[in-house]
C-alpha cells in the first residue's frame, strides 16, 4: 500500500518521467540513470517525498477525467474540486454493456523491505493508457489505522500515485465514517433492545456484534459495556474491531447496488438466543436506517493518477482480516466503461488473490484475464534469510533461495486458471546479477518477469510489462475457476486453502469450531466461501516463517459467520481484528507546517 521504495526515496533522487503531465515547481526532462544505481547523481540531487510529488501535480477537473472513459459530466456528483462520486442512476444505465478486461495485481508475501503493489497497480494503469488503451484502475480506500500506525497510506508512491494523496489517506469522501456509523448504530440498537425488555430473547453471552473505530487501538479489543447502574443498561463483555474488518464494510464492497446492500445488511447475524437460534439485523429493524447512512458511501469515488488515468477508489477491507478487495460496484462500473481495468488485492497472493478469486469473483461473476505478481529483489532476499539491515548488499544466492516464495505464488495463481506475469519493482540498490537471478527463477516457474521503474519514471518505466499484459489479456488464455466448489463442506474448504495455497500438511480445527461449522451447514450456510484471516507475512500462521514453508499445521482459533457479506471468517493463529500501534507510530511525525501543509504522511 505504501510505496515500496521508501528506502530509495531516502537514498536517491526522483525525476519527473518523460512525457509526464506538468508538475509545478519540479524539474522536467528525461529520467536519470537512477534506475541503474547512479549514486553520484543521487548524491547531487534533492529528495522528493511522495507527498511533495503529489502536492505539486496538476490535477484535471473530475469531469475531464470522467470524459476519458465516456462518463458525462451530469453523471458525476462533485465532492470538492478534485473528487466526485458516480450518480447511482447513471450506474444503472451501464447495465448490459459489454465488459472490458480485468487485470489483478497481487504480490509476494510482504516484508519490511516493501513490495509496491499499489504503486504497480497505478503504474500499470498509466502504462496501458500510455500505449493507447482506454484504461482505468480500481483501488481500495485507505484506513486511518495504518496511515497513523506503521503501514502507511494507500495511494501508491513516487511517480505512480493516485491524487489527491492527502485526502485519500485521511478522510477522503467520508465513506469509512459512514460505514463506522452504520455499524455502531446496529451495536447501539442491540443494547437498546436488551435494555427495553429483550423481546427477541437475545442471549447476552452470545452477542456476536462488536463496535468499530477506524484506528489502531489495542486497548479496545476487549471492553465491558453497561457499567454504571441500571440507567446504563445491562453489563456485558464486548469489544471493538477496526472499521475495515466490519461486516458492514464487506457488505458494501460485495453489494451490486443499494438494494442489494440493504438485503445483505438485513441478513447480518448479530448474535444468538439461548437455544442457539440466530438473531438477524432485520429482527431489530436496523437495516433500513443503516442503508440510509450508507446511501452516499455506496456510490463509487472517481479520482485520477498523476498521469490522469481514471481511478475508482471505493471500499477498503484488509486482506489479512477481511476479503481485501475494492467494491464490486466500482469494479463493475469500471469494466463497463474501460477496455482494461487494473485492480489490486491486499497483501500477498495467498491472502488477497485467493479471496479476490474465491469470494469477490465468485460472488459477482467476474472473470479475470491476467494477474501481475509484484516482487522486489529486496523482499526476495529477505525471504532468502537476509537481515533487513543487510538488504542493500548484493547476495545472488539469497535471491535464489528466497525466490521460492515467488514461485509458490506463481504456482498458486495458475491453480485458478489465470495466466500470470511478474513485475520486478526496481530499487537503485538492485544489481543486474540479482535481477537476472529473479527473472530466471520466475522463468523456471513458467512466468515472464519484467523489471519496472514506474516508481521513479511513471508509466515510462513499465511499458514492456503494459504491452505484454494487454497482449495476454486479449489472448483469451484465461480459464478462470475458483479453487473449490461451493458445495464442498466448510471444513474441507478450509483444508483446501490451507493445503493447496499455504502448503500446510494439516489443519488444527478445535471441536468447538467443527461443531459450529456443522451447525451453520445445517442452517443453510454451507455453500458460503471461507475468508481466511491470518498473518500476511508468511504462507503459514507464523510470521517468522519466511520463504515457502511446507509441512506445518495451520492453527484455527475461531470461526465467525458473516451471513450478510456471504462468507465464513476463519481466524488462524494470533491474528487480531483490532491492530495495535507500534512503539513509534507514524502519527509521531505527522504534523502541519507553518503554511498549513501536511508533513510526514506517506
Amino acid at each position: 500500500m505504501v510505496s515500496a521504495n521508501i528506502s530509495e526515496r531516502r537514498a536517491g533522487v526522483i525525476h519527473p518521467p518523460r512525457a509526464f503531465p506538468a508538475i509545478r515547481g519540479l524539474r522536467s526532462g528525461p529520467p536519470s540513470a537512477r534506475t541503474a544505481g547512479n549514486r553520484s547523481e543521487q548524491a547531487r540531487d534533492p529528495v522528493l517525498s511522495d507527498i511533495d510529488i503529489a502536492r505539486a501535480a496538476e490535477k484535471l477537473p473530475p469531469a475531464e477525467i470522467g470524459a476519458r472513459i465516456g462518463i458525462p459530466p451530469e453523471a458525476l456528483i462533485p465532492y470538492g474540486r478534485d473528487k466526485a462520486k458516480l450518480d447511482p442512476a447513471y450506474l444503472k444505465t451501464l447495465d448490459g454493456r459489454p465488459e472490458g478486461r480485468l487485470i489483478l495485481v497481487t504480490a509476494v508475501n510482504p516484508t519490511p523491505a516493501g513490495e509496491g503493489k499499489t504503486t504497480t497497480t497505478v503504474g500499470l494503469g498509466d502504462g496501458l493508457q500510455r500505449i493507447g488503451e482506454k484504461a482505468a484502475i480500481c483501488l481500495r480506500e485507505a484506513s486511518l489505522g495504518p496511515s497513523f500506525g506503521m503501514k502507511g497510506g494507500a495511494a501508491g508512491g513516487g511517480y505512480a500515485q493516485v491524487i489527491p494523496m492527502e485526502d485519500m489517506n485521511l478522510h477522503f469522501t467520508g465513506d469509512f465514517h459512514a460505514i463506522g456509523a452504520a455499524h455502531n448504530l446496529l451495536s447501539a440498537m442491540i443494547d437498546n433492545h436488551i435494555y427495553w425488555g429483550n423481546a427477541l430473547g437475545i442471549d447476552q453471552r452470545r452477542v456476536a456484534w462488536k463496535r468499530v473505530v477506524d484506528m489502531n487501538d489495542r486497548a479496545l479489543r476487549e471492553v465491558v459495556l453497561g457499567l454504571g447502574g441500571a440507567p446504563n443498561g445491562y453489563p456485558r463483555e464486548g469489544g471493538f474491531d477496526i472499521t475495515v474488518a466490519s461486516e458492514v464494510m464487506a457488505c458494501l464492497c460485495l453489494a451490486e447496488d443499494l438494494a442489494d446492500l440493504e438485503e445483505r445488511l438485513a441478513r447480518i447475524v448479530i448474535g444468538f438466543r439461548s437455544d442457539r437460534s440466530p438473531v438477524y439485523c432485520r429482527d431489530l429493524k436496523a437495516d433500513g436506517a443503516m442503508a440510509v447512512l450508507l446511501k452516499d458511501a455506496m456510490q463509487p469515488n472517481l479520482v485520477q493518477t498523476l498521469e490522469h488515468t481514471p481511478a475508482f477508489v471505493h471500499g477498503g477491507p484488509f486482506a489479512n482480516i477481511a476479503h481485501g478487495c475494492n467494491s464490486v460496484a466500482a469494479t463493475r462500473a469500471a469494466l463497463r466503461l474501460a477496455d482494461f481495468v487494473v485492480t489490486e488485492a491486499g497483501f500477498g497472493a495467498d491472502l488477497g488473490a485467493e479471496k479476490f478469486f474465491d469470494i469477490k469473483c465468485r460472488s459477482a461473476g467476474l472473470k479475470p484475464d491476467a494477474v501481475v505478481i509484484v516482487a522486489t529483489v529486496r523482499a526476495i532476499k529477505f525471504h532468502g534469510g537476509v537481515a533487513r539491515e543487510d538488504l542493500g548488499r548484493e547476495d545472488v544466492e539469497a535471491v535464489r533461495r528466497g525466490a521460492a516464495n515467488l514461485v509458490r505464488h506463481i504456482e498458486n495463481v495458475r491453480k485458478f486458471g489465470v495466466p500470470a506475469v511478474v513485475a520486478i519493482n526496481h530499487f537503485s540498490s538492485d544489481t543486474p546479477q540479482e535481477t537476472q537471478a529473479l527473472i530466471e527463477a520466475a522463468g523456471q516457474a513458467g512466468a515472464e518477469a519484467y523489471p519496472c521503474t514506474h516508481w521513479a519514471d511513471g508509466s515510462a518505466g513499465l511499458l514492456p510489462l503494459a504491452r505484454r499484459v494487454a497482449e495476454i489479456a486479449r489472448s483469451g488464455e484465461a480459464r478462470f475457476r475458483p479453487l473449490y466448489p461451493a458445495d464442498l463442506p466448510l471444513e474441507e474448504k478450509i483444508a483446501t486453502v490451507a493445503r493447496q495455497i499455504y502448503g500446510a500438511a494439516d489443519v488444527n480445527l478445535p471441536e468447538q469450531a467443527r461443531s459450529q461449522l456443522r451447525r451453520w451447514e445445517e442452517e443453510g450456510y454451507g455453500h458460503l466461501p471461507v475468508c481466511m484471516a491470518k498473518t500476511q507475512y508468511s504462507f503459514s500462521a507464523d510470521p517468522a516463517l519466511r520463504g515457502a514453508p511446507t509441512g506445518f499445521t495451520l492453527p484455527v482459533t475461531e470461526v465467525r459467520l458473516s451471513a450478510g457479506a456471504g462468507f465464513i471468517v476463519v481466524l488462524c493463529g494470533e491474528i487480531r481484528t483490532m491492530p495495535g500501534l507500534p512503539r513509534h507510530p507514524a502519527a509521531e511525525t505527522i504534523r502541519l507546517d507553518g503554511k498549513g501543509n501536511i508533513q510526514g504522511l506517506f
